[in-house]
């Protein structure tokens, strides 16, 4: 490569680095993928199996990139290591592995359009953590999504509500859409160190927590079996929802803050929506449109700037 195209290509990813929405974007739409990839892995790669493989091979694909950064961040990482555990093993570890036993017992549909309630988890840790107040507005923009979420559980049918029997994969993938509200919030007190630094080590201490759980399953579960579709989802969810979603998410919350960045989790069930139409053949119902709909008005009224004087 000529000194040119050398000073021509900094200026191009210096942009890319700098472009919160677009960053957001393109995560958006490689978690979407993973909602697929983990929906047609369900019943050939076991949840832990597929999380573990997922980040280990993740952190071996990132590490020769980040190891010099490594180096020069790690006092900076010890100094904050408490955080950078709780970081590691809520993000990356339970989070994705609850999200793919959640796609054992639901259609990867219904996670996605839960997954636009993640706005408002990130609200609620954030005053929790951060101390920052709702709003009259913001907690009727919380109401209303709260009934689209119930919506879309109870299947459009709000007689439900008295004998209620909630999908276990919708239960569950909402306990996962907890942990990474509080992963999404926490990350602001991440220590000030470079992003493939950060990633790398969540990436590692995420694979290393869920070594005992991978143990556990090789022997309660059958094992992946070595075929061609196994490895190319192995190598997508490495790759894409893993490395590139993550260091595209986390340079997005550093540049405008986890509030104004978790509007994006409402981004992931429209192009998912289009994906498992296409690629699954899973049909959208009057109740997923309804329930959406209210999660997003809900999204709005909750996310706009309060009216300064």
């Amino acid at each position: 490569m000529s000194a040119t195209e050398h000073s021509s290509s900094a200026p191009s990813a210096n942009w890319l680095a700098n472009q919160p929405y677009l960053l957001l974007s393109i995560t958006a739409l490689c978690w979407a993928g993973n909602a697929i990839v983990g929906r047609l892995a369900a019943g050939h790669i076991a949840p832990v199996t597929l999380s573990f493989l997922r980040w280990s091979f993740a952190f071996l694909i990132i590490l020769p990139f980040a190891w010099k950064h490594l180096v020069r961040d790690w006092n900076a990482i010890r100094g904050r290591l408490g955080v950078m555990v709780v970081l590691s093993i809520t993000g990356i570890g339970a989070f994705n592995t609850l999200q793919y036993w959640a796609l054992e017992h639901t259609q990867a549909l219904n996670t996605l359009l839960l997954q636009s309630a993640g706005p408002l988890v990130v609200a609620v840790w954030s005053l929790i953590l951060l101390g920052v107040r709702l709003t009259l507005a913001q907690a009727a923009g919380v109401l209303l999504s709260m009934v689209g979420v119930v919506i879309i559980l109870m299947h459009g049918d709000l007689t439900k509500l008295s004998n209620i029997e909630f999908n276990r994969g919708d239960l569950i993938f909402l306990v996962a859409l907890a942990i990474f509200g509080l992963y999404s919030v926490l990350s602001l007190k991440r220590p000030e160190i470079h992003g493939l630094s950060f990633v790398a080590f969540t990436f590692g201490a995420g694979a290393a927590c869920l070594i005992p759980l991978f143990i556990w399953e090789l022997f309660t579960r059958p094992l992946m079996q070595i075929n061609t579709e196994n490895l190319l989802t192995l190598a997508y969810v490495a790759l894409f929802p893993s490395t590139i979603a993550y260091l595209c998410f986390n340079r997005g919350v550093q540049l405008i803050g986890a509030n104004r960045a978790a509007p994006f989790f409402h981004v992931v069930p429209v192009f998912g929506t289009i994906m498992s139409i296409a690629f699954l053949g899973e049909h959208p119902q009057a109740f997923h449109f309804i329930g959406f709909a209210l999660v997003l008005t809900g999204v709005f009224v909750a996310s706009r700037k309060p009216q300064t004087a």
